[in-house]
């Protein structure tokens, strides 16, 4: 087995979940991705810290839990949240092991600052935003491929946008669909509807518009696995790819159910031998990431880390697996504090406001697809799901007698997990950055 330091790539998408032909969904034409899959190592049960953009991405990471890191909400705009001051970026952590780290197109897990403040206060040598979209991106990423070949080990992260939902002329009224003014609908294998959705006419459209947008990302992905090639270097070189959250539907991303936490994880380094089209089902988070890096490469996080390291489950060797996962939501577009705990048979998610049972992320006036549960109910305190006898979360049980004993002990590991982290759910509200804001412009 190799003791050499592997060149690093992530790669990360927007709003993916696991809608890949790789996971099981025929319908969507993933071919870049279902072949690095099959020769990499793919995980089935890895889950997102959030089911919403910049907190899942700030603990992808640092490997600290959003409530923890600072970043409880979105970091552009007027969300303006943060990392913490002290808080660690893997590309800093890297660089200053001696990787060359860059940065390229999406960044959204620290607040949005010019490309030379981002590289300074996260470490990195190089950042470049001026792209989000997929093919420009893939440009960028070959073009910097070709530089940084041959030299010191690098770090490249590289995000783009879609699928993402994204603005375009072909718009339905009152809609915001998944295809911009650069990508066609693809419904050539047919259409899935999500189980959580009812099959309407109107959902297949919107799902043909999804599925283009996933085909369109697969492509840019794979010219820059192929560029690996063309270069010599996918030997040497490690890339993990993964997405933020689930699919930008309702009661997927921004909720607490599965289909809002779960992301496709796939991790490739032929020269330690994590090939061969490797299946694992044991829960990951994402906030397991940057422990597992760094302990591949004998580096001191120099702080506290909430992550778990898998690097034996990928070395095929010893592993402590996961009991339970955590996941959180605080902020989206609006205050909606909620918090979960999932194991290998049971889920439970404690709400701690009075909004609607989920938020819609469809970004839309009019609705194409339309949850087969009631959307405009609101939070009961507690829920409680039996993943077995109902994978898709529709049957809540936590009033239910017969369970109120795993309500409990729920209940137990969750307000522990909240405790040791230092959720400051348990010390009442949080307030948002624009909430101080606009405060200070009253009191001056």
């Amino acid at each position: 087995m190799t003791t050499a330091r592997p060149n690093i790539i992530v790669l990360h998408c927007h709003d993916l979940g696991r809608f890949l032909g790789c996971y099981g969904h025929p319908t969507v034409r993933t071919p870049n991705l279902d072949s690095f899959a099959a020769d990499g190592i793919r995980f089935d049960r890895a889950f997102a810290t959030a089911p919403q953009c910049s907190p899942s991405r700030a603990s992808l990471f640092t490997g600290r839990w959003p409530h923890a890191n600072g970043v409880m909400g979105l970091t552009h705009g007027d969300f303006a949240w943060d990392l913490h001051p002290g808080e660690r970026h893997l590309g800093g952590l890297l660089r200053e092991a001696g990787y060359r780290s860059v940065l390229l197109g999406v960044h959204h897990e620290s607040l949005a600052r010019p490309d030379t403040g981002l590289a300074a206060r996260l470490g990195f040598d190089h950042v470049d935003t001026s792209q989000i979209m997929a093919t420009p991106v893939a440009d960028l990423a070959c073009e910097h491929l070709s530089e940084l070949a041959g030299g010191q080990p690098f770090y490249l992260q590289v995000g783009c946008f879609e699928p993402h939902r994204m603005g375009g002329a072909r718009d339905q009224e009152g809609t915001k669909g998944f295809i911009g003014d650069h990508v066609e609908p693809d419904d050539e294998l047919g259409i899935e509807i999500p189980p959580y959705l009812e099959d309407t006419e109107p959902a297949r459209v919107e799902i043909a518009e999804l599925q283009g947008a996933v085909a369109h990302m697969d492509q840019a992905v794979g010219r820059i696995l192929g560029q690996l090639d063309r270069l010599g270097i996918a030997d040497d070189t490690l890339v993990l790819f993964t997405t933020d959250h689930g699919l930008a539907l309702p009661r997927a991303k921004c909720s607490l159910y599965d289909p809002g936490l779960e992301v496709a994880m796939i991790v490739r380094y032929p020269a330690r031998g994590w090939l061969g089209g490797r299946v694992h089902t044991d829960l990951l988070s994402n906030v397991d990431v940057v422990p597992t890096l760094l302990e591949l490469l004998g580096v001191d996080p120099d702080g506290e880390l909430h992550g778990r390291s898998f690097l034996g489950l990928l070395d095929g060797g010893d592993y402590r697996p996961h009991e339970e996962i955590f996941g959180e939501l605080t902020y989206h577009d609006y205050y909606d504090p909620r918090r979960c705990v999932r194991t290998g048979r049971h889920k439970l998610i404690a709400n701690f406001s009075n909004a609607y049972a989920f938020m819609d992320p469809s970004q839309s006036w009019n609705r194409r697809c339309t949850p087969r549960v009631e959307p405009m109910a609101y939070h009961s305190p507690v829920e409680l799901y039996d993943l077995a006898e109902d994978p898709h979360e529709l049957t809540d049980l936590a009033a239910e007698p017969a369970h109120a004993a795993t309500v409990e002990e729920l209940l137990a590991r969750l307000h522990t997990w909240m405790a040791r982290t230092g959720d400051p759910l348990l010390d009442g509200a949080v307030t948002s950055p624009l909430h101080r804001r606009t405060r200070d412009r009253l009191v001056r």
